[in-house]
């Protein structure tokens, strides 16, 4: 089975002028057929996320008139924007909605769900995306939208900012990408504004991001980031808050908004593997957004230097949003305008500065969590996870049941670059079972086609062995599939083991449930709500990588060596001393590992050098 949205590199998408012209021109031909007597220009099969769609289309219908003067489109866009104006702008309490601070304020919203008390929770990130489609719609009035109307539209979309901001909480869902788009929504409703009160909604605007956005950022792998619904990522959400990021330097010119969409874009970057695959976040762990990342990715995958685009995105919201039959959906319609105002070209080669949470060279990546254990590894065009051993979760030697790969104390790291290699040394302080502290050092070394990862310890009690890793998806072309297999090798002996017990909090890669799926299932909270990675934290056991020692290591260590990716040469690994260090000879490099204390600033020690 293939990961239903781990689809095609986002970069892969042509951006030319003439393509994005056939992508207004196909909305065009479905719009003016949809177009309803009354106006409306939802698509039939809507329910949820529909308050914003039909002025969603309404704006593309009047960014393409801009484009090229489709004489049947001012008709369209005038009855359709009666339509919103008329049928979808709200002003009673929606019954049951619980983040008001003014009740029966009068001001306009849109709904999640059209009929009253249905589904309000989602009425503000929906108001949210109505203010954004009419502040569009604004943006294309001019020779297309006759006084009347569009003052009304103006009207409209002032009291949507007063809503979000002044008669509800804001932000009441903990998403940034839905506080960053409201943000957005005033920066751009103010030109449209007289003076002082454009200087006012800017003001406010720029205040919200400050204090009520930015004051909140979520630290993970080092990097300060807008909290996505409980969590600091979220790879459905992650890029889009980079959308918005990017949207709001182009129409702000803040410096703040380069600032925080650059460190944004890094910490993507160092957590997506080579091949674009991405996991975990605290709403969908593997469910990717599309067209709504582009402009993020694009704009400041320029800027930090980096490939961005090879994110795997859906490629079924390839340009916009669609329903399952393929028609257009107005949903997010605001992202496929910026995307095609927005000039910026791809960056597609890799960064070359080293980062600390990633290890990349050819087709081989790793990603690190925040503890320097590997949360993605990708070679041979395998995704493995972190394996999960009675409730123990990541890469590393497991003695008597036990784990060693959480830090006790501060984790160090040494890149290296030469002959072709990258290598990342990462040393840390563990305690076993035994209270006994003991430094673990583990090296990655890749030629860019294979992965070798070395693990040294102090020597354990009883019969350890290497937890090397969950094999779960593997490159189908442009899709994903699913696996429970993978190209490894080990020095010691080397087993692919799968739970033996049966239940949700067993994870059997043989399966066809999604890690997605088994997380959602042990989430406290329903799907779409809940965190599927703290449910996924509560896996007891899963299929994993299981890799006995290296028989010859010295007396005081025990070691593992594994190779991940095509078999090619034999894997060779020897280890001896050399004086305080340590010294790797494997049939493609000889490392000498320095003291596990460090230099005389307690820095890592690491040289390399190719066979």
């Amino acid at each position: 089975m293939h990961l239903p949205r781990q689809l095609a590199p986002l970069h892969d998408l042509p951006d030319t002028p003439e393509a994005y012209d056939a992508v207004l021109a196909d909305v065009t031909e479905q719009a003016l057929a949809r177009l309803t007597p009354e106006g409306n220009l939802e698509h039939p099969d809507c329910v949820d996320d529909i308050g914003d769609t039909s002025l969603g289309i309404t704006s593309l219908l009047a960014f393409a008139w801009q484009r090229g003067k489709d004489p049947r489109l001012p008709e369209a866009v005038a009855r359709s924007l009666a339509f919103h104006l008329r049928e979808r702008v709200y002003r009673d309490d929606n019954p049951g909605y619980p983040n008001l601070k003014l009740r029966n304020s009068g001001l306009p919203y849109a709904r999640y769900t059209l009929a009253a008390g249905a589904h309000p929770i989602g009425d503000w990130p929906s108001t949210v995306w109505a203010l954004l489609q009419a502040v569009n719609v604004l943006d294309a009035a001019d020779g297309l939208v006759d006084d009347g109307p569009r003052a009304e539209l103006l009207d409209v979309a002032r009291g949507y900012w007063r809503w979000l901001t002044e008669a509800t909480f804001f932000n009441p869902q903990e998403a940034g990408n839905q506080a960053i788009g409201c943000v957005v929504g005033g920066l751009m409703l103010a030109a449209h504004l007289p003076g002082p009160e454009a200087e006012s909604v800017r003001a406010r605007a720029l205040r919200l991001y400050r204090d009520e956005i930015r004051a909140h950022r979520v630290v993970d792998r080092g990097a300060a980031l807008p909290p996505e619904h409980g969590g600091a990522y979220d790879n459905n959400y992650g890029p889009i808050s980079l959308s918005f990021l990017a949207q709001a330097h182009r129409v702000s010119g803040e410096e703040i908004f380069a600032e925080d969409g650059d460190t944004l874009a890094r910490y993507l970057d160092a957590r997506l593997t080579n091949g674009g695959f991405d996991n975990g976040g605290p709403r969908y762990s593997e469910q990717h957004s599309a067209f709504e990342s582009v402009l993020g990715l694009r704009y400041f995958g320029a800027r930090v230097g980096a490939d961005l685009g090879r994110y795997r995105g859906d490629s079924r919201w390839a340009r916009h949003a669609v329903k399952e039959d393929g028609g257009v959906d107005g949903h997010f319609a605001w992202m496929l305008v910026w995307q095609i105002q927005d000039t910026t070209r791809w960056h597609r080669e890799p960064p070359t500065k080293t980062a600390r949470h990633q290890l990349r060279a050819g087709t081989v990546s790793v990603a690190f969590d925040s503890r320097l254990t590997p949360a993605v590894v990708e070679a041979g065009g395998t995704y493995y996870l972190p394996a999960a051993v009675n409730r123990q979760h990541g890469y590393g030697p497991v003695v008597d049941g036990f784990l060693l790969c959480r830090p006790m104390g501060e984790v160090r790291v040494r890149d290296v670059r030469i002959d072709g290699l990258a290598a990342k040394l990462v040393t840390k302080p563990v305690v076993g079972r035994d209270h006994v502290l003991r430094h673990l050092q583990s090296l990655y070394v890749t030629d860019g086609t294979s992965l070798w990862t070395t693990v040294t310890v102090e020597r354990l009690p009883g019969t350890p062995y290497l937890l090397a890793g969950l094999p779960y998806a593997e490159d189908d072309g442009d899709r994903v599939r699913r696996t429970a297999e993978g190209e490894v090798t080990s020095v010691g002996a080397l087993r692919l083991t799968h739970p033996a017990a049966e239940g949700t909090d067993h994870f059997d890669a043989r399966s066809e449930t999604t890690q997605e799926q088994a997380a959602f299932a042990l989430a406290a909270d329903p799907r779409g709500y809940g965190n599927p990675d703290e449910g996924w934290r509560h896996l007891v056991s899963s299929t994993a990588l299981e890799a006995d020692p290296v028989p010859d290591a010295p007396a005081d260590l025990h070691a593992f060596a594994v190779r991940y990716g095509p078999a090619g040469a034999p894997l060779t690994a020897a280890f001896t001393r050399d004086g305080a260090g340590l010294t790797v000879r494997t049939e493609a490099f000889t490392a000498r590992l320095g003291d596990p204390a460090g230099d005389a600033h307690g820095e890592p020690e690491l040289t390399l050098s190719a066979c």
